[in-house]
């Protein structure tokens, strides 16, 4: 009985470990394949909202502006942007509508994201399409 339990605890410290998306992550381009930018996904009064900290393989990166982006991030630097915004918690990770912004599409998405290992799935969704990138865990 005793191995029963702490197998149950095992697996729920697991589970719980496996949809903590709090931390560094490392943007991947999904076209190119190379690393664009470090964000940080933290939490704030119960909901879940991510920021550009670093700007990767880019000159004067404290110069990017988001310029032509939708009203809330408009005329913004991209450095210290809040791209995520507001996702709350579901049975199947974390999620919002009009919650990311892609500074270089200027469009705002839908945003899910759940967590698999060191890798961070964000799926973008415009209707009923979706995109899914994976983000790399940046060590502390």
């Amino acid at each position: 009985m005793r191995e029963i339990t702490l197998l149950l605890l095992l697996f729920s410290t697991i589970f719980v470990y496996g949809q903590n998306v709090q931390g560094k992550w490392r943007t991947i381009d999904h076209e190119s394949g190379k690393a664009k930018s470090v964000v940080e996904i933290y939490e704030r009064n119960g909901k879940i909202y991510g920021k550009i900290i670093e700007v990767l393989n880019r000159e004067n990166p404290e110069e990017l502006i988001c310029d032509g982006c939708p009203e809330d991030w408009k005329n913004k630097s991209i450095l210290g942007l809040e791209i995520i915004r507001n996702l709350e918690k579901d049975d199947d990770g974390w999620y919002a509508d009009d919650a990311i912004i892609d500074p270089e599409r200027k469009k705002v998405y839908d945003c899910r994201l759940w967590r698999e290992g060191d890798i961070l799935k964000v799926r973008g969704y415009l209707g009923w399409l979706y995109s899914t990138q994976e983000w790399e865990r940046v060590s502390d």
